[in-house]
């Protein structure tokens, strides 16, 4: 599936992270698009054809929302998916490339998993619906992605086919659920790579992928997701790792998340970026990578005091690696994110830095 072109950056982002106007411009896929075409000509003039020439790599900005699905009051909003997402959208639209991870089973059937309190499902008009906001690929790999067990993964897998909305994470065994999405975007080749650290207990087993079965990516397994980030960065410039991880409600990493976050920027990780918590978590740099530990609640049906805060997380990326980000806030009401402005936005983006300070990450690239 292609990644939309010809966007229109936004004033007000390029100004925020003194963006350039190389920022700006078309995005293409894994066919390389923004190749200079052959020059014309041929055998019947006694010349050689021109090969393709590689597009210049330029500068991007890729943009990162949380936990999405499309429970409770946000239902009715799939009845017009162009507008389901709400006013941001816009802010999605800004950015090369948009990811947000798509927490819910997408099926009308199933079994409801045995044992749990919440179960989230939506219809496949869920992809329109992130299509039309303007996002670029999506991971399922968390604690609700099956949701209603084989059945359910089953019409997942088949909706994800149907569309051919870019989904990572979840396949219909290990090698599929740990494939990377490639995608080239203005010369650079992106390769992202979905899986959750979060799995129940009772689970487990049923819902992790092996060679023989379908299921989630587990970063449990580290040694898999190590060879997994491995594989991805072969001809990639920037590997992209959206992972399921943390605690519930808790505001500061788990040392299984830092650990895992140093595995993963050895094996050749140059952005992680994930979510869990409900509540956002700080970000910054550690030894050559972007990392991001808890995005929050995006749109989402329950949220309310601090798993409402929100907001999009842009990354402008240069080179293969991140040389800014911007925390972009947004409060979440009736289940969408509504993005700040003017006094609120600033007490965010400050509330957001101060949430830096337990997760051993620097403000700027080294």
């Amino acid at each position: 599936m292609s990644v939309r072109r010809n966007r229109v950056a936004a004033a007000a982002v390029a100004g925020a992270m003194a963006l350039t106007a190389a920022a700006c411009g078309s995005s293409g896929d894994s066919e390389a698009k923004g190749a200079t075409p052959p020059a014309p000509g041929g055998s019947s003039a006694g010349t050689q054809p021109t090969k393709p020439t590689q597009p210049a790599k330029k500068p991007i900005i890729l943009a990162f929302g949380g936990d999405v699905h499309f429970e409770g009051i946000l239902r009715p909003r799939l009845n017009n998916p162009s507008t389901a997402l709400g006013p941001i959208a816009r802010k999605l639209r800004y950015a090369d490339l948009a990811m947000v991870n798509l927490e819910t089973a997408i099926t009308t059937g199933g079994t409801p998993a045995p044992g749990k309190a919440f179960t989230f499902r939506a219809p496949a008009t869920a992809f329109k619906a992130l299509k039309a906001a303007g996002v670029d690929v999506t991971s399922m790999a968390n604690n609700h992605g099956m949701d209603y067990m084989e059945g359910g993964l089953a019409d997942s897998l088949a909706a994800i086919k149907r569309t051919g909305f870019p989904t990572v994470g979840i396949g219909k065994n290990a090698d599929d659920a740990y494939r990377p999405y490639r995608v080239t975007v203005k010369g650079n080749k992106l390769a992202i790579v979905g899986a959750t650290q979060v799995l129940d207990n009772n689970l487990i087993q049923a819902w992790t992928a092996t060679d023989t079965k379908g299921g989630l990516a587990s970063a449990k397994n580290v040694p898999r997701m190590v060879q997994a980030v491995k594989e991805a960065s072969k001809g990639s410039d920037v590997v992209i790792v959206h992972l399921h991880w943390g605690a519930e409600l808790q505001p500061c990493p788990l040392p299984r998340q830092q650990e895992l976050a140093e595995k993963l920027i050895a094996a050749g990780a140059d952005i992680l970026v994930g979510g869990h918590a409900h509540i956002p978590l700080g970000g910054g740099y550690k030894d050559g990578a972007y990392v991001h530990y808890g995005m929050g609640n995006f749109v989402f049906y329950s949220a309310n005091g601090k798993t409402a805060e929100s907001g999009v997380l842009y990354l402008r990326v240069e080179n293969g690696k991140v040389t800014k980000d911007k925390w972009d806030p947004a409060r979440i009401s009736g289940g969408i994110p509504i993005p700040l402005k003017g006094a609120q936005a600033k007490a965010a983006v400050k509330r957001w830095n101060g949430l830096r300070e337990c997760t051993g990450l620097q403000a700027r690239p080294s």
